[in-house]
């Protein structure tokens, strides 16, 4: 099993998570616990340019974070999903419910 690599950074008043390798039912709960901990403090950027499986646990969590970013006044984007996130968004429908970008700089 490929592990999950999530780092984080700060870009002004954002968080930035890189997430990197599978977001499955294996590694959803790590997913989940930074995600949560970062929709808190601030607005976030999910970048998952290197995400290589997403699964409908993975989008579970973005959509209960995108959630708990709208009722906590904050803002949660997508940055440059790889092709297999791109298609699991649009496989489930919810592709126009991400606020999905391509480059940091056009997020507002």
């Amino acid at each position: 099993m490929t592990q999950l690599d999530i780092s984080e950074r700060r870009d002004g008043g954002r968080t930035i998570l890189v997430v990197a390798g599978p977001v499955n039912s294996y590694t959803f709960g790590e997913f989940q616990e930074k995600l949560g901990k970062a929709i808190l403090d601030s607005d976030v950027i999910v970048d998952m340019e290197k995400v290589t499986t997403l699964s409908s646990a993975g989008i579970g969590v973005i959509m209960a974070a995108l959630d708990d970013a709208e009722a906590g006044g904050k803002k949660l984007h997508i940055l440059r999903p790889s092709e297999i996130a791109r298609l699991a968004f649009e496989s489930t429908g919810f592709m126009e419910r991400f606020p999905i970008f391509q480059n940091l700089k056009d997020i507002a």
